[in-house]
């Protein structure tokens, strides 16, 4: 039998890291080019818990790697981790350094999940949360693309948006 206490714990103690680029309206000012996705616009960095709730949100110009992202939005959010044990990603935070730089700022573990060598779609385990939580904010009208003209009010609508979605769950 599990205990409210235990799925509470378990609950605060990971976090999931993902980053989302969006292309830019014409009025933006910032932008970057993101290769990968071969996408001009900006690039949205965040920590979500296992509710899909947001911990931290960085946005960068598209052309900011997924590593140097979420190590920038970590740094900026320390007192966000102290009770985090283990931070899950996907292949895009791959890499000794990384996982090391997170360890040395937050004390944290980190867990790449990876997809299957299989052409299949797979539900990778605890990822699809946060993938949940970009889907949540595209819903928001101005957030399907970046419509503004900075980065700190792309980031100022991000938290709107949660905002938003937190009055309306509860």
């Amino acid at each position: 039998m599990v205990r409210n206490d235990d799925l509470r714990k378990d609950q605060t103690s990971m976090g999931i890291i993902d980053a989302q680029s969006v292309p830019n309206a014409n009025s933006s000012e910032e932008k970057g080019y993101d290769g990968g996705k071969k996408i001009s616009g900006i690039k949205r960095h965040i920590v979500t818990d296992t509710l899909g709730l947001p911990h931290a949100i960085l946005v960068t110009t598209a052309n900011v790697t997924d590593r140097e992202g979420a190590l920038e939005m970590l740094s900026l959010n320390l007192s966000n981790f102290t009770i985090v044990e283990k931070f899950m990603v996907d292949g895009g935070y791959t890499g000794e350094n990384f996982a090391k730089a997170v360890k040395k700022l937050t004390g944290a573990e980190v867990e790449v999940v990876k997809r299957s060598e299989m052409h299949k779609f797979v539900v990778l385990p605890v990822r699809w949360i946060v993938e949940r939580s970009f889907g949540w904010i595209d819903n928001a009208r101005r957030l399907w693309k970046n419509c503004e003209r900075t980065l700190h009010n792309s980031l100022q609508m991000v938290i709107v948006a949660f905002i938003s979605i937190l009055l309306k769950r509860f």
